[in-house]
């Protein structure tokens, strides 16, 4: 949707909006998940950063994502720490906590069972659907960016190459792919099983018997399982977490912390156009006073009927140039 399009849609609601301050917000956010929702565990003792996720997931979304910057076997790509960019849906990053090996994790939209992303667009251009992908729709778009500024985890990325029709990319799960019964590219992709597709609640009562079956091996902790109110997209690690820049976010969704802020931008998208409409009409309004009197004027102007050619106005006679016959004395002394 272009930003033109969307603000004639903003004008005609704004009225309604206005009207119903009370109500915005109320029963917006009722992500409560669905029990036979599906998610990826990924597993970080697992990894080893061959990249093939990577490779996968641009095979499958070749339609919008260019070939990988460098070849999956190419680990030059572990010197910096990177994210997801409009270019890639998934990178993979090397760690080296004190005191352990080097540890991979992979980076990608976790699919929030009640997304920052999807209660920041007021135009729903983010869904979560009850299987368990968060769904971008480009179409209803305009561009704002609150998406970007909402996700605890930094996922979203924007094009700021494309000046005309900007979009924000990221993760969808392969939501086509589960759809037709496939896997998502990543985890077909993955030799090592370090990616397990299934249900959520299976994928963390998983999580927890690798826990339990390998003392020592793993961190007493399933990352995503109540982060932000719990993600689709779970982590399990040999460190601590936060050592793998997972970042320390509560247990309450986001919704719950930004429901009455972002609640509140319908008002303001529904309050402006009422305003600046309002401002616009007295301007046109006030113009066409202006017209309508400058015509009256002339029209009056027209029945008195004009001056004599050879008659001067009492202007005219004021600003008259001095004579030869009397140089410094001329009616109105060479000056109006």
């Amino acid at each position: 949707m272009r930003r033109r399009q969307f603000l004639k849609i903003l004008g005609l609601g704004g009225v309604a909006g206005a009207a119903l301050p009370g109500t915005v917000g109320a029963a917006r956010f009722a992500y409560d998940g669905s029990p036979d929702a599906v998610g990826v565990l990924h597993d970080s003792v697992r990894c080893i950063g061959c990249r093939k996720c990577e490779e996968g997931c641009q095979k499958v979304n070749a339609d919008v994502l260019p070939p990988l910057d460098k070849p999956a076997d190419d680990t030059s790509v572990f010197q910096q720490t990177r994210r997801p960019t409009f270019t890639a849906y998934t990178v993979v990053n090397k760690y080296e906590p004190q005191g352990h090996a080097p540890v991979f994790r992979k980076l990608q939209c976790n699919h929030c069972q009640e997304p920052a992303c999807a209660s920041a667009c007021f135009v729903k251009a983010f869904v979560k659907t009850e299987q368990g992908p968060v769904v971008y729709n480009p179409k209803l778009c305009v561009g704002c960016r609150y998406c970007m500024m909402a996700c605890p985890f930094y996922v979203p990325a924007y094009d700021y190459n494309n000046a005309w029709n900007p979009l924000v990319y990221k993760c969808t799960m392969c939501a086509p792919r589960l759809k037709q019964g496939l896997l998502p590219g990543c985890v077909e992709a993955c030799p090592k099983e370090a990616l397990v597709f299934g249900r959520r609640s299976d994928l963390v009562n998983l999580a927890r018997r690798r826990i339990m079956d390998n003392p020592g091996m793993y961190e007493d902790h399933i990352y995503g399982e109540h982060e932000m109110g719990g993600t689709n997209w779970l982590y399990l690690s040999p460190v601590p977490h936060a050592e793998l820049g997972q970042p320390d976010v509560p247990a309450v969704s986001a919704p719950e912390l930004t429901r009455g802020m972002l609640g509140s931008l319908a008002v303001i998208a529904g309050v402006w156009p009422v305003i600046l409409g309002g401002a616009y009409s007295m301007s046109k309004h006030y113009k066409k006073m202006v017209e309508q009197a400058r015509h009256e004027g002339a029209q009056q102007a027209g029945e008195q009927g004009a001056p004599d050619a050879g008659a001067q106005t009492p202007a005219q006679a004021c600003c008259r140039k001095p004579t030869d016959a009397n140089p410094e004395k001329g009616q109105g002394g060479g000056q109006c």
